[in-house]
Protein backbone atom coordinates (compact mmCIF):
# COMPACT_ATOMS: atom_id res chain seq x y z
CA UNK A 1 0.00 0.00 0.00
CA UNK A 2 1.12 3.59 -1.14
CA UNK A 3 1.36 5.81 1.62
CA UNK A 4 -0.07 9.22 2.26
CA UNK A 5 2.37 11.06 1.00
CA UNK A 6 3.29 9.69 -2.46
CA UNK A 7 -1.03 9.01 -3.07
CA UNK A 8 -1.07 13.01 -3.23
CA UNK A 9 1.79 13.28 -5.21
CA UNK A 10 0.68 10.97 -7.74
CA UNK A 11 -2.60 13.12 -8.17
CA UNK A 12 -2.50 15.58 -10.57
CA UNK A 13 -3.26 19.99 -9.45
CA UNK A 14 -7.20 20.91 -10.51
CA UNK A 15 -7.22 23.83 -12.03
CA UNK A 16 -7.75 26.84 -10.45
CA UNK A 17 -11.05 28.76 -11.37
CA UNK A 18 -11.67 32.11 -10.70
CA UNK A 19 -14.40 34.55 -10.85
CA UNK A 20 -14.69 36.85 -13.69
CA UNK A 21 -14.28 40.84 -12.28
CA UNK A 22 -17.05 41.64 -14.65
CA UNK A 23 -19.76 39.48 -15.51
CA UNK A 24 -18.96 36.73 -12.46
CA UNK A 25 -18.46 33.98 -14.88
CA UNK A 26 -16.04 31.11 -13.69
CA UNK A 27 -12.66 31.12 -15.70
CA UNK A 28 -9.52 29.60 -15.19
CA UNK A 29 -7.00 31.85 -13.67
CA UNK A 30 -5.26 34.42 -15.98
CA UNK A 31 -3.59 37.71 -15.18
CA UNK A 32 -6.62 40.02 -16.29
CA UNK A 33 -8.74 37.88 -13.95
CA UNK A 34 -11.46 38.39 -16.78
CA UNK A 35 -13.17 36.00 -19.56
CA UNK A 36 -12.37 36.17 -23.39
CA UNK A 37 -15.84 38.70 -24.15
CA UNK A 38 -15.31 40.80 -21.44
CA UNK A 39 -11.17 41.51 -22.28
CA UNK A 40 -12.70 41.71 -26.19
CA UNK A 41 -15.16 44.27 -25.05
CA UNK A 42 -12.97 46.47 -22.73
CA UNK A 43 -9.36 45.80 -24.99
CA UNK A 44 -9.77 47.27 -28.50
CA UNK A 45 -6.04 45.87 -30.22
CA UNK A 46 -7.29 47.62 -33.52
CA UNK A 47 -7.75 50.91 -31.77
CA UNK A 48 -5.19 53.80 -34.00
CA UNK A 49 -5.70 51.70 -37.10
CA UNK A 50 -8.16 53.26 -39.88
CA UNK A 51 -10.96 51.43 -40.82
CA UNK A 52 -11.76 53.53 -44.50
CA UNK A 53 -9.48 54.95 -46.82
CA UNK A 54 -8.93 55.70 -50.39
CA UNK A 55 -7.15 54.13 -53.18
CA UNK A 56 -6.45 56.38 -56.27
CA UNK A 57 -7.23 53.97 -59.76
CA UNK A 58 -6.38 54.97 -63.08
CA UNK A 59 -8.99 53.86 -65.25
CA UNK A 60 -6.71 54.56 -68.57
CA UNK A 61 -3.69 51.93 -67.58
CA UNK A 62 -5.59 49.97 -64.85
CA UNK A 63 -2.82 51.16 -61.93
CA UNK A 64 -3.62 51.98 -58.84
CA UNK A 65 -0.76 54.65 -57.17
CA UNK A 66 1.35 53.64 -54.56
CA UNK A 67 2.64 56.80 -53.10
CA UNK A 68 4.49 58.96 -53.05
CA UNK A 69 4.28 58.64 -57.25
CA UNK A 70 4.51 55.02 -58.51
CA UNK A 71 1.50 53.45 -60.21
CA UNK A 72 1.51 49.57 -59.82
CA UNK A 73 -1.13 47.31 -61.93
CA UNK A 74 -3.02 45.29 -60.59
CA UNK A 75 -6.36 43.05 -61.00
CA UNK A 76 -9.20 42.91 -58.99
CA UNK A 77 -8.85 40.70 -55.77
CA UNK A 78 -5.38 40.08 -57.08
CA UNK A 79 -1.83 39.35 -54.91
CA UNK A 80 -0.33 42.69 -56.09
CA UNK A 81 -4.00 44.84 -54.87
CA UNK A 82 -3.92 43.26 -51.23
CA UNK A 83 -0.13 44.00 -51.01
CA UNK A 84 -0.90 47.66 -52.06
CA UNK A 85 -4.07 48.06 -49.79
CA UNK A 86 -1.96 46.85 -47.04
CA UNK A 87 1.00 48.71 -47.54
CA UNK A 88 -1.85 51.87 -47.36
CA UNK A 89 -2.97 50.41 -43.77
CA UNK A 90 -1.19 52.83 -41.31
CA UNK A 91 -0.56 51.47 -37.55
CA UNK A 92 0.22 47.42 -38.05
CA UNK A 93 3.52 47.89 -37.07
CA UNK A 94 1.87 47.80 -33.55
CA UNK A 95 0.59 44.63 -33.70
CA UNK A 96 0.94 41.21 -35.36
CA UNK A 97 -0.43 40.60 -38.58
CA UNK A 98 -2.06 36.87 -38.68
CA UNK A 99 -3.80 36.36 -41.93
CA UNK A 100 -4.88 39.56 -44.51
CA UNK A 101 -8.01 38.71 -47.91
CA UNK A 102 -10.34 40.30 -49.76
CA UNK A 103 -13.96 40.38 -48.58
CA UNK A 104 -16.43 40.21 -52.53
CA UNK A 105 -17.86 43.35 -53.47
CA UNK A 106 -19.77 44.09 -56.57
CA UNK A 107 -16.89 45.23 -59.25
CA UNK A 108 -18.84 48.68 -60.36
CA UNK A 109 -19.04 49.23 -55.68
CA UNK A 110 -16.06 51.56 -56.50
CA UNK A 111 -14.79 49.55 -52.83
CA UNK A 112 -12.30 46.85 -51.47
CA UNK A 113 -12.66 45.35 -48.79
CA UNK A 114 -9.94 43.42 -47.12
CA UNK A 115 -10.55 41.14 -43.97
CA UNK A 116 -7.61 41.44 -41.71
CA UNK A 117 -6.41 39.18 -38.41
CA UNK A 118 -4.44 40.44 -35.87
CA UNK A 119 -2.83 39.56 -32.72
CA UNK A 120 -1.75 41.50 -29.58
CA UNK A 121 -0.45 41.21 -26.03
CA UNK A 122 -3.07 42.62 -23.39
CA UNK A 123 -3.07 43.07 -19.81
CA UNK A 124 0.42 41.21 -19.03
CA UNK A 125 1.11 38.21 -21.04
CA UNK A 126 -2.79 37.51 -22.30
CA UNK A 127 -2.85 37.57 -26.64
CA UNK A 128 -5.61 38.68 -27.93
CA UNK A 129 -6.82 37.93 -31.49
CA UNK A 130 -9.62 40.10 -33.58
CA UNK A 131 -10.58 40.25 -37.10
CA UNK A 132 -11.70 43.26 -38.65
CA UNK A 133 -12.97 44.92 -42.23
CA UNK A 134 -10.95 47.71 -43.81
CA UNK A 135 -12.99 49.37 -46.98
CA UNK A 136 -11.42 51.06 -49.32
CA UNK A 137 -12.75 53.79 -51.32
CA UNK A 138 -11.91 53.58 -55.06
CA UNK A 139 -10.90 57.24 -56.55
CA UNK A 140 -10.41 57.90 -60.47
CA UNK A 141 -6.95 59.89 -61.12
CA UNK A 142 -5.50 59.85 -64.40
CA UNK A 143 -1.58 59.11 -63.62
CA UNK A 144 1.15 60.83 -65.51
CA UNK A 145 1.53 58.87 -68.51
CA UNK A 146 -2.40 58.43 -69.33
CA UNK A 147 -2.41 62.34 -68.48
CA UNK A 148 -0.04 63.44 -71.39
CA UNK A 149 -1.36 60.91 -73.66
CA UNK A 150 -4.65 62.91 -73.35
CA UNK A 151 -3.46 66.36 -73.14
CA UNK A 152 -2.18 67.27 -76.98
CA UNK A 153 0.81 69.25 -77.24
CA UNK A 154 2.44 68.52 -74.15
CA UNK A 155 5.31 67.23 -75.62
CA UNK A 156 8.67 69.79 -74.64
CA UNK A 157 11.20 67.78 -76.91
CA UNK A 158 10.89 65.92 -80.03
CA UNK A 159 13.25 63.34 -82.10
CA UNK A 160 12.21 63.42 -85.77
CA UNK A 161 13.93 60.55 -87.26
CA UNK A 162 14.66 60.63 -91.10
CA UNK A 163 16.35 58.56 -93.57
CA UNK A 164 16.14 59.28 -97.28
CA UNK A 165 15.47 56.20 -99.16
CA UNK A 166 12.51 54.49 -101.10
CA UNK A 167 11.85 51.91 -98.89
CA UNK A 168 11.36 51.39 -94.84
CA UNK A 169 12.86 48.25 -94.43
CA UNK A 170 15.46 50.36 -91.78
CA UNK A 171 12.61 51.96 -89.42
CA UNK A 172 10.94 47.90 -89.74
CA UNK A 173 14.40 46.85 -88.26
CA UNK A 174 15.09 49.88 -86.24
CA UNK A 175 11.24 49.46 -84.51
CA UNK A 176 12.01 45.86 -83.30
CA UNK A 177 15.10 47.04 -81.24
CA UNK A 178 13.16 50.18 -79.66
CA UNK A 179 11.02 47.55 -78.65
CA UNK A 180 13.83 44.58 -77.49
CA UNK A 181 15.60 47.17 -75.81
CA UNK A 182 11.87 49.20 -73.89
CA UNK A 183 14.09 52.66 -75.49
CA UNK A 184 10.44 53.93 -76.02
CA UNK A 185 8.91 53.77 -72.29
CA UNK A 186 9.35 57.93 -71.95
CA UNK A 187 7.75 58.58 -74.97
CA UNK A 188 4.38 60.63 -74.83
CA UNK A 189 3.51 59.81 -78.48
CA UNK A 190 5.33 58.17 -81.34
CA UNK A 191 3.57 59.66 -84.86
CA UNK A 192 3.57 58.27 -88.29
CA UNK A 193 5.81 60.79 -91.15
CA UNK A 194 5.89 59.73 -94.89
CA UNK A 195 9.89 59.61 -94.61
CA UNK A 196 10.43 58.21 -90.87
CA UNK A 197 8.78 58.99 -87.50
CA UNK A 198 8.57 61.65 -84.79
CA UNK A 199 9.18 60.78 -81.24
CA UNK A 200 7.56 62.95 -78.68
CA UNK A 201 8.87 63.46 -75.12
CA UNK A 202 7.61 65.67 -72.15
CA UNK A 203 11.33 66.12 -70.95
CA UNK A 204 14.76 66.88 -72.99
CA UNK A 205 17.01 64.54 -70.99
CA UNK A 206 14.09 61.29 -72.11
CA UNK A 207 15.13 62.29 -75.41
CA UNK A 208 18.28 63.08 -75.04
CA UNK A 209 18.73 59.56 -74.02
CA UNK A 210 16.74 57.98 -76.66
CA UNK A 211 19.05 59.80 -79.61
CA UNK A 212 21.95 58.08 -77.14
CA UNK A 213 20.47 54.68 -77.88
CA UNK A 214 19.97 55.41 -82.23
CA UNK A 215 23.49 56.26 -82.04
CA UNK A 216 24.42 52.88 -80.77
CA UNK A 217 22.12 50.96 -82.95
CA UNK A 218 22.39 53.16 -86.70
CA UNK A 219 25.16 55.44 -87.86
CA UNK A 220 23.46 59.14 -88.49
CA UNK A 221 24.13 62.77 -87.67
CA UNK A 222 22.03 65.16 -85.32
CA UNK A 223 20.86 68.75 -85.31
CA UNK A 224 19.34 70.63 -82.29
CA UNK A 225 17.03 73.40 -82.80
CA UNK A 226 15.03 75.30 -79.95
CA UNK A 227 11.38 77.64 -79.43
CA UNK A 228 11.02 79.74 -77.08
CA UNK A 229 7.29 78.99 -75.75
CA UNK A 230 6.99 81.79 -73.01
CA UNK A 231 8.82 83.66 -70.25
CA UNK A 232 8.81 84.91 -67.02
CA UNK A 233 11.26 88.06 -66.81
CA UNK A 234 10.08 88.47 -62.73
CA UNK A 235 11.34 84.84 -62.59
CA UNK A 236 13.59 84.66 -64.87
CA UNK A 237 12.40 81.85 -66.16
CA UNK A 238 12.25 80.29 -69.89
CA UNK A 239 10.21 77.51 -71.23
CA UNK A 240 11.53 76.14 -74.61
CA UNK A 241 10.13 73.48 -77.31
CA UNK A 242 13.40 71.72 -78.48
CA UNK A 243 13.50 69.55 -81.66
CA UNK A 244 16.11 66.98 -82.53
CA UNK A 245 16.74 66.53 -86.43
CA UNK A 246 18.07 62.79 -86.87
CA UNK A 247 19.16 61.97 -90.19
CA UNK A 248 19.93 57.85 -90.73
CA UNK A 249 22.82 57.04 -93.37
CA UNK A 250 20.72 56.76 -96.25
CA UNK A 251 23.01 53.01 -97.05
CA UNK A 252 21.17 50.06 -96.19
CA UNK A 253 22.02 46.31 -96.94
CA UNK A 254 22.30 45.07 -100.58
CA UNK A 255 23.13 48.54 -101.44
CA UNK A 256 26.05 48.86 -104.21
CA UNK A 257 28.26 51.72 -103.61
CA UNK A 258 30.93 53.14 -105.68
CA UNK A 259 33.38 54.63 -102.79
CA UNK A 260 34.97 58.01 -103.81
CA UNK A 261 38.29 58.08 -103.96
CA UNK A 262 39.10 60.45 -100.62
CA UNK A 263 36.80 58.12 -98.58
CA UNK A 264 38.58 54.53 -100.33
CA UNK A 265 41.90 56.12 -99.31
CA UNK A 266 40.90 56.58 -95.82
CA UNK A 267 39.22 52.85 -95.65
CA UNK A 268 42.55 51.10 -96.96
CA UNK A 269 42.00 51.69 -100.65
CA UNK A 270 39.56 49.68 -100.59
CA UNK A 271 36.65 48.83 -103.99
CA UNK A 272 35.80 51.36 -105.11
CA UNK A 273 33.01 49.32 -105.83
CA UNK A 274 31.41 47.39 -102.57
CA UNK A 275 28.52 45.56 -101.11
CA UNK A 276 26.92 46.75 -97.61
CA UNK A 277 26.22 43.41 -96.37
CA UNK A 278 25.51 44.56 -92.50
CA UNK A 279 23.93 47.90 -90.93
CA UNK A 280 24.85 48.75 -86.90
CA UNK A 281 26.28 52.14 -85.62
CA UNK A 282 28.85 51.26 -88.42
CA UNK A 283 28.11 51.04 -92.27
CA UNK A 284 30.15 47.12 -93.27
CA UNK A 285 30.78 47.29 -96.47
CA UNK A 286 32.88 44.25 -98.39
CA UNK A 287 34.80 43.99 -101.88
CA UNK A 288 33.42 41.07 -103.40
CA UNK A 289 36.31 40.65 -105.43
CA UNK A 290 38.86 40.60 -102.94
CA UNK A 291 36.84 40.17 -99.65
CA UNK A 292 38.29 43.16 -97.99
CA UNK A 293 35.76 44.25 -95.22
CA UNK A 294 36.07 47.80 -93.92
CA UNK A 295 33.63 49.68 -91.96
CA UNK A 296 31.96 52.75 -92.52
CA UNK A 297 31.21 55.71 -89.90
CA UNK A 298 28.26 58.46 -90.19
CA UNK A 299 31.02 60.92 -89.58
CA UNK A 300 33.50 59.69 -92.64
CA UNK A 301 30.03 59.27 -94.73
CA UNK A 302 29.13 62.58 -94.17
CA UNK A 303 32.44 64.37 -94.72
CA UNK A 304 32.23 63.25 -98.62
CA UNK A 305 28.44 61.85 -99.01
CA UNK A 306 27.64 59.84 -101.94
CA UNK A 307 24.88 58.02 -103.33
CA UNK A 308 24.04 53.97 -103.71
CA UNK A 309 24.21 53.12 -107.25
CA UNK A 310 21.65 50.49 -106.75
CA UNK A 311 19.65 49.25 -103.94
CA UNK A 312 17.50 46.38 -103.36
CA UNK A 313 14.55 47.39 -105.35
CA UNK A 314 16.83 47.24 -108.57
CA UNK A 315 17.62 43.47 -107.57
CA UNK A 316 16.49 40.87 -110.60
CA UNK A 317 16.28 36.93 -110.48
CA UNK A 318 19.39 35.01 -111.65
CA UNK A 319 19.97 30.86 -111.75
CA UNK A 320 23.17 30.01 -110.60
CA UNK A 321 25.15 27.35 -113.48
CA UNK A 322 28.09 26.41 -112.07
CA UNK A 323 30.08 27.75 -108.97
CA UNK A 324 33.98 27.43 -108.92
CA UNK A 325 35.75 28.48 -105.50
CA UNK A 326 38.68 30.02 -106.44
CA UNK A 327 40.13 29.75 -102.56
CA UNK A 328 40.27 33.01 -100.37
CA UNK A 329 38.26 33.11 -97.27
CA UNK A 330 37.08 35.23 -95.26
CA UNK A 331 34.92 34.56 -92.08
CA UNK A 332 31.56 33.30 -93.61
CA UNK A 333 32.42 34.78 -97.33
CA UNK A 334 34.09 32.21 -100.01
CA UNK A 335 34.91 33.84 -102.85
CA UNK A 336 34.41 31.96 -106.25
CA UNK A 337 33.54 32.37 -109.79
CA UNK A 338 29.44 31.86 -110.97
CA UNK A 339 27.89 31.13 -113.82
CA UNK A 340 24.90 32.44 -114.30
CA UNK A 341 21.74 33.30 -116.50
CA UNK A 342 19.03 35.43 -116.16
CA UNK A 343 15.53 33.82 -115.35
CA UNK A 344 14.13 36.02 -117.86
CA UNK A 345 16.51 35.56 -120.57
CA UNK A 346 15.01 31.83 -120.67
CA UNK A 347 13.76 31.09 -123.40
CA UNK A 348 14.57 34.32 -125.29
CA UNK A 349 18.66 33.44 -125.55
CA UNK A 350 21.20 31.95 -124.64
CA UNK A 351 23.20 34.89 -122.58
CA UNK A 352 25.41 33.49 -120.12
CA UNK A 353 27.09 35.72 -117.26
CA UNK A 354 30.24 35.09 -115.51
CA UNK A 355 31.09 36.90 -112.39
CA UNK A 356 32.61 36.70 -108.91
CA UNK A 357 30.79 36.91 -105.98
CA UNK A 358 31.41 36.76 -101.81
CA UNK A 359 29.09 34.42 -101.03
CA UNK A 360 30.72 30.85 -102.74
CA UNK A 361 29.71 29.26 -99.41
CA UNK A 362 25.87 29.45 -100.19
CA UNK A 363 25.48 28.61 -103.88
CA UNK A 364 25.42 25.35 -105.40
CA UNK A 365 24.56 24.55 -109.30
CA UNK A 366 21.01 25.29 -109.83
CA UNK A 367 20.21 28.02 -106.98
CA UNK A 368 18.15 30.60 -107.60
CA UNK A 369 19.78 34.45 -106.68
CA UNK A 370 19.25 37.96 -106.22
CA UNK A 371 21.58 40.25 -108.11
CA UNK A 372 22.32 43.49 -110.25
CA UNK A 373 22.23 43.63 -113.76
CA UNK A 374 24.93 46.62 -114.23
CA UNK A 375 25.19 45.76 -117.69
CA UNK A 376 22.44 47.45 -118.96
CA UNK A 377 22.16 49.93 -115.54
CA UNK A 378 22.52 53.29 -116.33
CA UNK A 379 24.58 55.65 -113.95
CA UNK A 380 25.75 59.55 -113.40
CA UNK A 381 29.15 60.53 -114.58
CA UNK A 382 29.86 61.99 -111.18
CA UNK A 383 28.80 58.85 -109.20
CA UNK A 384 31.71 56.59 -111.54
CA UNK A 385 33.89 59.34 -111.03
CA UNK A 386 36.19 56.70 -108.49
CA UNK A 387 36.74 53.99 -111.81
CA UNK A 388 38.82 56.15 -113.33
CA UNK A 389 38.11 54.69 -116.73
CA UNK A 390 37.56 51.64 -115.33
CA UNK A 391 34.22 49.12 -116.10
CA UNK A 392 31.68 47.88 -113.57
CA UNK A 393 30.98 43.85 -113.49
CA UNK A 394 28.55 42.66 -115.32
CA UNK A 395 26.22 41.22 -112.38
CA UNK A 396 26.85 41.66 -108.92
CA UNK A 397 24.90 38.93 -106.51
CA UNK A 398 23.37 39.95 -103.43
CA UNK A 399 21.35 36.79 -101.37
CA UNK A 400 19.75 33.22 -102.18
CA UNK A 401 16.54 33.15 -102.96
CA UNK A 402 14.45 29.91 -101.31
CA UNK A 403 12.18 28.13 -103.12
CA UNK A 404 8.86 29.92 -103.94
CA UNK A 405 6.77 27.14 -102.64
CA UNK A 406 8.30 27.79 -99.25
CA UNK A 407 6.79 31.42 -99.49
CA UNK A 408 3.50 31.22 -101.31
CA UNK A 409 0.85 31.56 -98.94
CA UNK A 410 2.36 30.50 -96.13
CA UNK A 411 1.73 31.31 -92.67
CA UNK A 412 4.18 31.92 -90.40
CA UNK A 413 4.75 30.54 -86.90
CA UNK A 414 6.28 33.79 -85.04
CA UNK A 415 5.43 37.10 -85.06
CA UNK A 416 6.90 40.60 -84.50
CA UNK A 417 5.50 43.09 -82.08
CA UNK A 418 4.77 46.74 -83.18
CA UNK A 419 4.97 50.31 -81.71
CA UNK A 420 1.55 52.28 -81.24
CA UNK A 421 2.21 54.71 -84.19
CA UNK A 422 -0.01 57.69 -84.49
CA UNK A 423 -0.76 57.74 -88.16
CA UNK A 424 -0.01 61.16 -90.36
CA UNK A 425 -2.75 63.39 -90.65
CA UNK A 426 -2.21 63.32 -94.42
CA UNK A 427 -4.31 61.74 -97.37
CA UNK A 428 -3.22 57.88 -97.41
CA UNK A 429 -2.66 56.69 -101.01
CA UNK A 430 -3.14 53.10 -101.73
CA UNK A 431 -0.03 52.51 -103.48
CA UNK A 432 1.99 54.03 -100.38
CA UNK A 433 -0.06 51.06 -98.66
CA UNK A 434 0.70 48.23 -101.16
CA UNK A 435 4.42 49.35 -101.23
CA UNK A 436 5.02 49.91 -96.86
CA UNK A 437 3.07 46.19 -97.19
CA UNK A 438 5.74 44.28 -99.43
CA UNK A 439 8.93 46.40 -97.71
CA UNK A 440 7.07 44.55 -94.46
CA UNK A 441 7.26 41.28 -96.27
CA UNK A 442 10.77 41.63 -97.69
CA UNK A 443 11.52 42.02 -94.02
CA UNK A 444 10.14 38.80 -92.84
CA UNK A 445 12.26 37.59 -95.33
CA UNK A 446 15.61 38.70 -94.08
CA UNK A 447 14.36 38.34 -90.87
CA UNK A 448 13.92 34.54 -91.92
CA UNK A 449 17.13 34.37 -93.84
CA UNK A 450 19.88 35.88 -91.57
CA UNK A 451 20.50 34.25 -88.15
CA UNK A 452 22.61 37.36 -87.13
CA UNK A 453 19.49 39.73 -87.67
CA UNK A 454 16.97 37.13 -85.58
CA UNK A 455 19.75 36.95 -82.98
CA UNK A 456 19.53 41.33 -82.34
CA UNK A 457 15.33 41.50 -82.31
CA UNK A 458 12.74 39.38 -80.26
CA UNK A 459 10.37 37.25 -82.33
CA UNK A 460 7.35 36.03 -80.36
CA UNK A 461 5.37 32.43 -81.18
CA UNK A 462 2.13 32.38 -82.26
CA UNK A 463 -0.11 30.20 -79.88
CA UNK A 464 -0.31 27.62 -82.32
CA UNK A 465 3.23 27.81 -83.33
CA UNK A 466 3.97 23.52 -83.32
CA UNK A 467 0.77 22.70 -85.07
CA UNK A 468 1.24 25.34 -87.96
CA UNK A 469 5.23 23.97 -88.35
CA UNK A 470 4.06 20.68 -89.04
CA UNK A 471 1.21 22.16 -91.29
CA UNK A 472 3.70 23.82 -93.50
CA UNK A 473 6.05 20.88 -93.20
CA UNK A 474 3.15 18.57 -94.50
CA UNK A 475 2.83 20.95 -97.21
CA UNK A 476 6.46 21.21 -98.31
CA UNK A 477 6.74 17.61 -98.49
CA UNK A 478 3.86 17.15 -100.67
CA UNK A 479 4.88 19.75 -102.98
CA UNK A 480 8.18 18.10 -102.88
CA UNK A 481 7.06 14.52 -104.13
CA UNK A 482 4.98 16.92 -107.19
CA UNK A 483 7.97 18.66 -108.08
CA UNK A 484 10.07 16.19 -110.59
CA UNK A 485 13.73 16.39 -110.22
CA UNK A 486 13.40 18.71 -106.89
CA UNK A 487 16.91 18.09 -104.99
CA UNK A 488 16.61 20.96 -103.03
CA UNK A 489 14.94 19.99 -99.55
CA UNK A 490 17.97 20.33 -97.83
CA UNK A 491 18.22 23.83 -98.38
CA UNK A 492 14.78 24.77 -97.31
CA UNK A 493 15.36 24.35 -93.84
CA UNK A 494 18.09 27.20 -94.10
CA UNK A 495 15.32 29.76 -93.67
CA UNK A 496 13.25 28.45 -90.79
CA UNK A 497 13.28 30.42 -87.70
CA UNK A 498 13.38 27.32 -84.95
CA UNK A 499 11.02 27.24 -81.86
CA UNK A 500 14.23 27.81 -79.30
CA UNK A 501 14.52 31.22 -81.04
CA UNK A 502 11.06 31.96 -80.03
CA UNK A 503 9.29 33.61 -76.87
CA UNK A 504 6.38 33.45 -75.41
CA UNK A 505 4.36 36.13 -75.80
CA UNK A 506 3.28 37.45 -72.55
CA UNK A 507 1.15 41.26 -72.39
CA UNK A 508 2.63 42.58 -69.24
CA UNK A 509 1.22 46.06 -68.36
CA UNK A 510 4.48 47.22 -66.33
CA UNK A 511 6.70 46.99 -69.92
CA UNK A 512 3.81 49.34 -71.31
CA UNK A 513 3.22 51.44 -68.66
CA UNK A 514 7.45 51.75 -66.89
CA UNK A 515 7.67 54.58 -65.15
CA UNK A 516 11.27 56.07 -64.72
CA UNK A 517 10.29 56.60 -60.49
Amino acid sequence: MMNAQEYFASQEPAALMVLCCICGTAIPANPSNMCVNCIRSQVDITEGIPKQLTVQWCRGCNRYLQPPAHWVPAELESRELLTLCIKRIKGLNKVKLVDAGFVWTEPHSRRIKVKLTVQNEVFNGTILQQIFIVEFVVQTQMCDKCTRREAKDTWSAVAQVRQKVDHKRTFFYLEQLILKHNAHSQAVGVKSRPDGLDFFFANKSHCLKFIEFLQNVVALRTKSSEQLISQDDNNNTYNYKFTFSVEIVPLCRDDVLCLPMKTGAALGNIGPVVVVYKVSNLIHVIDPFTLNVQELSSHRYYNDPFRALASAKQLIRYTILDVIPVGPTRGKFILADVQLARDSDFGMNDTIFTTRTHLGNIFQPGDNALGYDLSTANFNEADLAALKGRSLPDVLLLRKVYPERKRKERKRHWRLRKLTVEEDDGPVRRMDVEREAHDYETFLEEIEEDKDMRSKINLYRETDAEQIMQRNKEEKAAQSMLDEGADDGDDDDEGDVGLEELLDDVDINQDEYDEDD
